[in-house]
């Protein structure tokens, strides 16, 4: 989209609400507690015909220094720099208060559009306030109400003119990548091609972890700028940030997530809201990378994030950070993958990479593992394949006979992808035991090269019946016309 909107204004004025108001989802969290939004969130907002990329900010804080609000507002200030226009927001029932007349003089030095809205103007108890929003010298402000809606189309009518003149200046871009299968190739022992990653459908990652295990830092790392808010305070980032980009070639979405902590030590209403972001950026992520601190690797908290990540099927990928403090490198390394095998049995084979999101050695290889992990999420083996591996692995090792009657596996499929989902088609399947669906899975993981992925597998009754059966054998035709004739005469 080539126009953007950034929202600012002082904390707490309803600049989330309207945010979600626009983009018509609830992206950002929103809560009555001042100064929840910390990092820049972006979205595909829509405004009747009108469609732009909406910019949620840190509230405006008078701190200029290098505290959290002092990088918080530097944050801010960015985006104002960058967006095409701003709409700055006032508390209509606070009034205009000296902090808003400071920020409304260097929004005129900073932005060549700003918009004056006065939220929160339904009912009179705003009228003096939104009277007072004259008194900026940013022409006439906009009466909002972003909780209940109103004053939308007076939004629109003022972004409508500028959005039109943005337009007006990018001359038309090429078309857009799109996916072409060049393989037509019907032959069934060929397998499918991965859909790679566009620029129309980027590939979706989000990095997940404990509070303070570097997640901001390593995504401010690869993209190159300080995108996201990062410091030494544990749990800085609170709403679950989405950020497009091009990393080595491939088009990413990166979600940057708020750190898990287990659930007993969650007792604040703001940080269930953000963990529970969090979980949603990992139901909606095709890789999900789990950032591990090198200190204390692999706590409680770190298994069950990554056992969510399987469950959920997403492609896992273990980045362990911070490993520029670490002197014996080759002993630890060693150590780490023995207790990842040991701890999470489920995962096995999933790549495992050492990082540093602090000096950015390490993300080549990170790289490298998200797309190996994403290409075998993919991955789909041709049936004739399975049924003839599935013939091997029985021989080798029959499923049991309860009763003295063998339980007969009688044929296999793929049935999706993404996460890789096969279906055996068995006699009883109701008696097969657990440890001989894992001897399946094993098997696919190693014979068809699917290390770490999740593998669902699930078993089928067809009692006796022959699939094959209720086929119709067809007579060749020449045959037929010589009976017919044959019996004819």
């Amino acid at each position: 989209m080539s126009f953007t909107l950034a929202i600012v204004g002082r904390p707490n004025v309803g600049k989330s609400t309207l945010f979600n108001r626009l983009v018509g989802k609830r992206l950002a969290l929103v809560d009555d507690q001042p100064g929840v939004t910390r990092d820049l969130r972006e979205g595909e907002a829509r405004l009747g015909d009108l469609r732009f990329t909406v910019v949620d900010t840190a509230g405006l804080e008078e701190a200029t220094d290098e505290s959290l609000q002092g990088r918080m507002r530097k944050l801010t200030e960015r985006a104002v720099g960058m967006a095409d226009a701003c709409l700055f927001m006032i508390d209509a029932r606070a009034g205009v208060l000296a902090a808003d007349e400071v920020f409304a003089d260097i929004l005129r030095k900073k932005s060549a559009h700003v918009i004056l809205g006065a939220n929160k103007s339904e009912g009179r108890a705003a009228d003096a306030g939104f009277l007072e929003a004259y008194a900026l010298g940013l022409g006439e402000p906009l009466r909002l109400s972003a909780e209940h809606g109103e004053g939308m189309a007076e939004l629109h009518a003022v972004l409508a003119p500028l959005i039109e003149a943005a337009e007006a200046r990018i001359d038309a871009e090429a078309a857009p990548e799109v996916d072409v299968d060049l393989s037509e190739d019907d032959d069934e022992d060929m397998e499918a091609p991965v859909r790679m990653p566009t620029a129309a459908r980027p590939l979706q990652v989000a990095v997940v972890g404990r509070p303070n295990a570097g997640k901001s830092t390593l995504i401010n790392q690869i993209l190159g700028e300080d995108r996201l808010l990062t410091g030494p305070e544990a749990g800085i980032t609170r709403d679950s940030i989405s950020l497009s980009m091009d990393w080595q070639g491939t088009p990413v979405r990166l979600f940057d997530t708020a750190g898990m902590r287990k659930r007993a030590k969650v007792q604040d209403k703001l940080e269930k809201l953000s963990v529970s972001d969090g979980l949603r950026a990992v139901k909606f992520a095709e890789v999900v990378v789990v950032l591990l601190d090198a200190q204390i690797p692999f706590e409680a908290q770190d298994l069950k994030i990554a056992d969510l990540a399987e469950r959920e099927g997403r492609a896992v990928v273990i980045a362990v950070n911070k490993w520029d403090l670490e002197t014996d490198r080759q002993d630890k390394l060693i150590a780490l993958k023995e207790e990842f095998a040991r701890l999470l049995p489920q995962l096995r084979g999933a790549p495992l990479v050492t990082v540093s999101a602090l000096t950015g050695r390490g993300l080549d290889r990170l790289h490298d593992a998200v797309i190996s992990a994403y290409t075998v999420w993919n991955r789909r083996v041709p049936t004739a394949r399975l049924n003839r591996w599935l013939a091997g692995m029985l021989e080798m090792h029959p499923p049991p006979a309860p009763g003295g009657r063998r339980i007969k596996l009688r044929y296999m499929t793929q049935v999706k992808t993404r996460p890789p989902a096969f279906v055996v088609m068995a006699s009883v399947p109701e008696k097969l035991p657990e440890s001989y669906r894992r001897y399946l899975v094993n098997g696919l993981r190693e014979d068809f090269e699917m290390p770490g992925t999740p593998i669902r597998l699930t078993f089928r009754g067809q009692g006796d019946r022959n699939p094959f059966r209720a086929r119709k054998k067809k007579t060749p035709s020449r045959l037929r016309k010589h009976i017919e004739k044959k019996s004819g005469s």
